[in-house]
């Protein structure tokens, strides 16, 4: 079975925004400010996304989240390009319905599904899903599932039988858009995780960790890729917080977390201890739930793990200081960056506005202004007669 083809890195990236099914507002740990997450209001980022020329929008699962299956078939049909990183889980879901799921969306979105591989990580939610397997055991169920679900994807007619799953005579009739199938993401930082990633997957992520702890463990990813003969792109999972100046991003990353007592910090932090993902201990080894040690490499800002699981760390400063640390990421290779800012919709216009004409765009992220823009005024009129001179960033 041959895996999807992958563009050779080119020093250039594209871009992907967060859709926030588990909340969103203006502060961390806090009801204060926050927003009804409801459909319409995803509709408004996602459409926000979609005209501002981002690649696509992660989905997160689990059941902290909206279901990312039913949201992003609810928005689909409302948007034209963005495309949909949407989950599947092995142990959650049977190979065989997540592939004719796939087949689906990717059908009625015209081929914008991408598949985020989520093994999980967290032994307590699992346990509350009827998983009870152990962090290695879910890892072998998540091979044995993407053994099956790619067979079945690729249109062949899968007989299967492993440790954990099996399949007799399993097919999927209406084929996706994308062939074989749309691109597999995954993130796994344990060993077993990268096994499996070498073994399935496209494009291999991580979360945000300084430059040096991400060049360790792309090193780790690639040396288990080329052992499969095969290559991955790259992809990292941050937070932003970009202003004009980096002095008003830095007041907007403390009033961020302003909310935040120690109480609150601790109790988090006890509830992440229990995960046993390798990834999430390196996310919480950054700062230790220690809100004095937040700024763990420049401009890197730990302080969103202080309370949220998963991606912890955003990148903090002026438009300029953001781009040269995402050239920084993209010089180790790193050539896709999922990102999401508090609140994600007037986050999705700031950083668009302020980071996309500084950074190395492929074609598939960022949109010209159409032929009618071009030729009338780019701004508001000034006194009614004067068009305002229109600047644009170098890339």
């Amino acid at each position: 079975m041959s895996l999807p083809s992958n563009p050779p890195t080119d020093g250039k990236t594209d871009v992907l925004w967060f859709l926030p099914t588990h909340g969103d507002g203006r502060y961390l740990g806090a009801s204060e400010g926050a927003r009804d997450v409801s459909l319409p209001y995803l509709r408004q980022i996602a459409q926000a996304a979609d005209e501002l020329g981002y690649f696509g929008v992660l989905l997160p699962t689990g059941r902290s989240c909206e279901d990312s299956w039913v949201v992003a078939s609810a928005l689909a049909p409302l948007t034209q390009r963005l495309r949909f990183l949407v989950a599947v889980r092995p142990g959650l879901q049977e190979p065989s319905m997540a592939a004719r799921m796939a087949a689906t969306l990717d059908r009625i979105s015209d081929g914008r599904l991408l598949i985020n591989v989520v093994t999980g990580g967290d032994p307590v939610e699992l346990k509350g899903d009827g998983v009870f397997l152990d962090h290695d055991a879910r890892y072998e169920v998540t091979d044995e599932f993407l053994h099956i679900w790619r067979g079945l994807m690729a249109g062949e007619t899968v007989n299967f039988e492993g440790k954990h799953l099996r399949t007799e005579g399993g097919r999927v009739i209406f084929r996706p858009v994308q062939a074989p199938y749309p691109p597999l993401y995954f993130g796994g930082s344990s060993p077993a995780g990268i096994e499996v990633a070498a073994e399935h997957c496209e494009v291999y992520l991580t979360w945000g960790e300084p430059p040096a702890g991400v060049a360790e463990k792309l090193a780790r990813a690639r040396e288990a890729a080329e052992k499969k003969g095969k290559k991955f792109s790259y992809g990292i999972r941050l937070h932003v917080i970009v202003r004009e100046t980096e002095s008003e991003a830095w007041a907007e990353a403390e009033k961020l977390i302003s909310r935040l007592d120690d109480t609150t910090i601790a109790q988090a932090q006890a509830t992440l201890k229990r995960q046993d993902s390798e990834g999430q201990k390196r996310m919480m080894a950054l700062h230790g739930g220690d809100r004095n040690k937040l700024v763990v490499s420049p401009n890197l800002w730990a302080g969103v793990g202080l309370v949220r699981g998963g991606a912890g760390t955003a990148l903090v400063g002026s438009a300029d200081q953001v781009a040269d640390r995402m050239k920084e990421y993209i010089d180790l290779g790193i050539d896709r960056f999922i990102l999401s800012g508090y609140p994600h919709l007037e986050e999705a216009y700031r950083f668009a506005e302020l980071v996309f004409p500084k950074l190395p765009l492929r074609a598939t992220t960022g949109r010209a202004p159409s032929t009618a823009r071009n030729n009338g005024p780019f701004g508001e009129v000034i006194a009614n007669d004067i068009v305002p001179t229109r600047r644009v960033g170098a890339h």
